[in-house]
């Protein structure tokens, strides 16, 4: 998954009197996953559309599952015992830790759809190919995975530039079915008024509108965000 730069807005002063943009702080909130978690995400995905597409029972996938069996009875063993997230008031708990999901979600949980973006201030562009995983009717991808789509991407771009906060609405309309497998692109755009932050969005198949977006997002204050606990690589 390519995420390209932010782009940079505000103004600081420079020495020479001039007016220089002061570069975007990204939205951060939680930890980065681990590269295993980012490794088997998309082994999952992959398989899964494979085992999608079978004719009849492999023997193959016996013993996949025989080896899920055995990775979750291991793992059960090394992860807290309180499966409730380590943040505000429970920083300090036995809970799990908590991996961010300010972008890029799909490259560590495989129920969430991979995508490249590329962010320029309040405009955003991307593309994305959605695999058999995410399939509805014959060959067209669900439609609740088009909304899932959106709210990560606008909540990608909304945390490039730094200013973000919780979904208070997500509107979709569907103009075309969505194929599988073939690569689509994306635009979005982003307007801040007061405490809300307002965005639309396209999925498009060249030229042709598939679905559109609209959202609407608090904007919520980056120094009233509740802690959140590191990983502890002694536990």
């Amino acid at each position: 998954m390519t995420r390209l730069a932010p782009a940079r807005s505000g103004e600081s002063p420079r020495p020479d009197g001039a007016d220089l943009p002061a570069p975007v702080i990204p939205w951060e909130f939680g930890v980065d996953p681990l590269p295993q978690t980012g490794q088997l995400a998309a082994r999952l995905r992959r398989v899964l559309g494979l085992a999608l597409a079978l004719e009849r029972p492999e023997p193959a996938v016996d013993e996949l599952i025989a080896a899920l069996d055995a990775a979750e009875r291991a793992l059960a063993d090394r992860v807290p015992p309180d499966p409730a997230p380590r943040v505000g008031d429970a920083v300090d708990g036995d809970g799990r830790v908590y991996v961010g999901h300010a972008r890029d979600i799909g490259g560590f949980n495989p129920c969430f759809p991979e995508y490249e973006i590329s962010v320029d201030g309040d405009q955003a562009s991307g593309t994305v190919t959605f695999p058999v995983v995410y399939e509805g009717p014959p060959g067209i991808v669900h439609g609740g995975f088009l909304a899932l789509f959106f709210d990560c991407v606008i909540q990608h771009h909304n945390c490039e530039v730094g200013q973000s906060g919780k979904t208070v609405e997500l509107a979709l309309r569907y103009r075309r079915p969505t194929p599988l497998l073939r690569r689509l692109r994306f635009t979005l755009t982003r307007a801040v008024e007061a405490t809300r932050i307002h965005s639309t969005g396209q999925l498009l198949d060249g030229d042709v509108v598939l679905c559109e977006a609209r959202m609407e997002a608090v904007r919520a204050d980056r120094s009233k965000l509740p802690a959140v606990s590191p990983r502890r690589l002694g536990a």
